[in-house]
């Protein structure tokens, strides 16, 4: 049976993603939090609450929110196991903006590109409602070239001794869908299956620029994954304040 996005995939969703460079990552991101006086972080689709336990562990004091309950156990449990203190709240940004306001906003590896196009102007205004004036929201997409270029009409696979990951990707329009596929090794032996579909909206540099500017944001950088030439990165990454 079908399961919505990062329900059998949250507990593996770190384990399988160990080559991204969590750790370079990280640097560069508190590298562009640290030119400004900020205490108070929310972290827009955490997950698995990575990047959250990174910037607690860098002095921030951090609240993790996402879409995902699956996603949020596994950060709560991961953040107690490491002894880093984070605060996870259940919440879907293109619906409600969060109870109280932050210095800073992050929204890291792709959490904008799950929001429908539809509903860009209502999660950019409630993040935009997130933040005390002058606020920093620093966030990622991945960029039309990676989804053209390396997901289309592509396969694939990691085959670990636990789980075996497959993921059958395609673009349509302005959409990528990803039919995800998990075998969960048991204690037993056997395996389960576990199926979520996963689809993501590709956004233009121009088209995120406009909504931003329309939703109260002025954009201080954009640059490429850990500031790669843009033109050849998998990911635009996107430094504004609130205006």
């Amino acid at each position: 049976m079908k399961q919505l996005a990062y329900t059998g995939l949250a507990e593996w969703f770190e384990y399988l993603n160990d080559d991204c460079g969590y750790e370079n990552w990280s640097q560069y991101l508190i590298g562009q939090l640290r030119a400004y006086s900020l205490r108070d972080g929310l972290d827009v689709g955490c997950g698995g609450g990575w990047f959250t336990r990174a910037f607690s562990r860098a002095g921030y004091r951090m609240t993790g929110m996402d879409i995902s309950p699956e996603m949020l156990d596994f950060a709560s449990r991961k953040s107690l196991q490491e002894g880093v203190r984070a605060e996870y709240i259940l919440g879907d940004i293109s619906a409600k903006k969060p109870p109280k306001r932050f210095d800073f906003v992050t929204a890291i590896n792709d959490c904008f590109n799950y929001i429908p196009k539809q509903s860009l102007d209502k999660a950019l205004k409630n993040v935009a409602g997130a933040l005390k004036k002058g606020g920093v929201f620093l966030f990622d997409i991945s960029s039309p070239r990676k989804f053209q270029e390396k997901i289309a009409n592509t396969v694939s696979a990691d085959d670990r001794d636990e789980v075996t990951y497959l993921s059958f990707n395609r673009v349509e329009e302005e959409r990528a869908i990803m039919e995800v596929t998990l075998f969960i090794r048991r204690k037993d032996g056997a395996y389960d299956r576990r199926d979520e579909t996963h689809i993501q909206y590709i956004y233009t540099e121009e088209e995120m620029l406009t909504a931003l500017h329309k939703n109260g944001f002025t954009v201080c950088a954009v640059e490429g994954h850990l500031g790669e030439d843009k033109a050849q990165s998998d990911r635009l990454c996107f430094l504004c304040k609130k205006e």
